[in-house]
């Protein structure tokens, strides 16, 4: 299957930056139109003002915070009042804590399952019956390769995580025969803003090679742009093959390496 972008318009969340901002510039480099999504609005102007200089597709910006109860609502009817029909759905938009859980702000964890699970599942909910009724478009979750494995001092981002890939793979499965592609899309390590905000610890989680924003995103489409694509692709070979490997260990062997991996002691000096 081969996309027409130029006949897309693509609701992506998150598209302030990293990964979100390269699937923004991608796309509208390929003649999607784009409703841009993100809490701060000033990543997102800057962004519309650079793609408006660069290609001619339109480009509408709805800040949002999608921790809020009732955002996908509203962010249908926005879409709705604006006259846009949604083509596609990125689901995107995410983020992390990382220390013991017992440590961490249960507010704070809330806000992360709801953004980072909630939201995908109520905007999917949104704008997946169009897509069906039409009998086209594609959504794409962004999980990540946590989701297949136990992550210490990230114990709820990985539970989003898997979340995220149970719930595509099970769309998948449904939306079989009615011309609507679903699958989630997996990183490892990517070099974004992800762990600005998690604390020094966390630079353990960069400390080997990572991938970029851009890799990613090439991944995601290739496969968007496949012949009979599957619910789940992995960024990167060496991700592929850290996945592969996982599946070989007990979950109690898997849970004390990943504790061993994430200990903020093996962290290089910076």
């Amino acid at each position: 299957m081969t996309i027409d972008y130029r006949a897309q318009t693509v609701l992506l969340t998150g598209a302030g930056s990293g990964i979100g901002a390269a699937f923004a510039r991608t796309l509208a480099a390929r003649g999607a139109n784009l409703v841009l999504v993100a809490r701060r609005a000033d990543r997102l102007t800057s962004l519309a003002d650079e793609l408006r200089r660069t290609t001619g597709v339109r480009l509408d910006v709805i800040p949002s915070d999608l921790s809020r109860p009732g955002v996908a609502d509203e962010l249908r009817q926005a879409v709705t009042e604006r006259g846009i029909r949604v083509t596609g759905l990125i689901n995107n938009a995410a983020f992390g804590s990382f220390a013991p859980f017992v440590e961490l702000d249960p507010d704070q964890l809330s806000a992360e399952v709801a953004v980072n699970a909630l939201a995908p599942m109520r905007l999917t909910a949104a704008f997946l019956p169009g897509m069906v009724d039409a009998g086209h478009g594609f959504v794409i979750n962004v999980a990540g390769v946590s989701a297949y494995l136990p992550s210490p001092r990230m114990a709820v981002y990985s539970a989003t995580k898997a979340f995220a890939l149970s719930f595509t793979e099970s769309l998948w499965t449904e939306l079989r025969g009615t011309g609507v592609t679903v699958f989630a899309v997996c990183p490892g390590a990517t070099a974004t803003d992800f762990t600005t905000g998690l604390g020094p610890d966390a630079a353990v989680l960069t400390a080997g090679k990572v991938r970029t924003p851009d890799d990613v995103v090439t991944t995601a489409l290739k496969h968007l742009d496949g012949r009979n694509p599957g619910p789940v692709v992995i960024d990167g070979r060496a991700n592929r093959l850290g996945v592969l490997a996982s599946r070989l260990l007990s979950r109690r062997r898997s849970a004390l390496t990943m504790a061993r991996v994430f200990d903020p002691g093996r962290a290089p000096a910076r």
